[in-house]
């Protein structure tokens, strides 16, 4: 299973070994064992004594212990111990940094990578813009996923591989109210207008579908009505929270992120003249220390199994 990284903390300063460090160990006591092997055949040749003829030797102790053990032998029990050392060394961590909003379809993606390869995920979720700040500041992983225009901007400043990107998910915007305020009706326009005037106040992400709602508020020519009563906390927020707790009348957020969660009375998505949609892809980070299971977990993100659940929380599979 994936540990999760907190969000807060970025990979760089959390003092972890590199995905590499497992490789190098693994050389380093290999070697060791040649070394350690190479070393007591040597030493035996070098002390082989004639043995006396058993007439009048001391009896034979046929006790097992490594201090009478002859030194080839314990040259040879030495490397198989270090050889299943080895065998059985824990598998390579590579390092992801990926949306709330995919939560699901990323760990089912993280899922298939682990049961079918040495690998081990470290994941950091957290929102769209802090990912992309997080990886501006030169914070390194094997994985960035992102809104697929943050992908693009930062594979054009050379911190991600271009031609490493995959698209998996489409989400667009869905609005909620808490669990216990009657359900308006946001199908049309007018309805969704409605809705935002009689809230006392509102709340929408800092990504892109927080900027894109604030653009729509404009375009119902309601923008400055609703400027003092809508909220926008930081990047990573889950609108919910806000929404389930009562510090919000209405919310905005990606569908997946407000589909599942409690306390809070799904709408639906805006109506499909407002709608926009985000494109979720996955790249390499040009500094990735496990490129193999960083690779492996962008084939998975298209996997089937994995799209099944990215049409299951709500996105369009792609």
């Amino acid at each position: 299973m994936a540990r999760t990284f907190n969000d807060a903390q970025p990979f760089a300063r959390a003092g972890l070994h590199r995905p590499g460090a497992l490789a190098a160990r693994r050389s380093g006591l290999a070697s060791a064992s040649r070394a350690k092997s190479h070393s007591g055949v040597g030493s035996l040749s070098s002390n082989v004594r004639h043995r006396p003829s058993s007439e009048g030797a001391p009896p034979v102790n046929k006790s097992f212990s490594i201090a009478n053990t002859p030194m080839l032998i314990r040259a040879a029990l030495f490397v198989a111990s270090a050889n299943f050392a080895v065998g059985t060394a824990v598998a390579a961590e590579f390092k992801v940094l990926a949306p709330n909003a995919t939560k699901e379809a990323v760990s089912a993606a993280i899922a298939v990578v682990e049961s079918s390869a040495a690998c081990k995920a470290i994941v950091g979720w957290t929102g769209t813009e802090a990912i992309t700040k997080r990886i501006s500041e030169g914070e390194i992983v094997d994985v960035v996923i992102n809104a697929s225009q943050n992908i693009d901007r930062q594979s054009r400043e050379g911190r991600l591989v271009a031609d490493k990107r995959t698209d998996f998910a489409r989400s667009g915007i869905g609005a909620a109210v808490p669990a216990s305020s009657a359900k308006p009706d946001i199908a049309t326009v007018e309805g969704l207008k409605s809705a935002l005037l009689a809230a006392r106040t509102v709340v929408v992400s800092s990504g892109t579908s927080g900027r894109h709602m604030v653009e729509a508020f404009s375009r119902l020519g309601i923008g400055d009505q609703l400027k003092e009563k809508t909220r926008q906390p930081p990047s990573g927020a889950q609108i919910a929270d806000y929404v389930a707790s009562g510090d919000a009348d209405l919310g905005f957020q990606q569908v997946s992120e407000l589909l599942q969660a409690k306390g809070i009375l799904y709408l639906g998505p805006i109506p499909a003249e407002l709608q926009n949609y985000t494109v979720y892809s996955a790249a390499l980070h040009a500094g990735s220390q496990n490129t193999d299971c960083a690779k492996d977990l962008l084939a998975a993100l298209r996997s089937g199994s994995v799209q099944s659940v990215v049409r299951s929380t709500g996105m369009e599979p792609l």
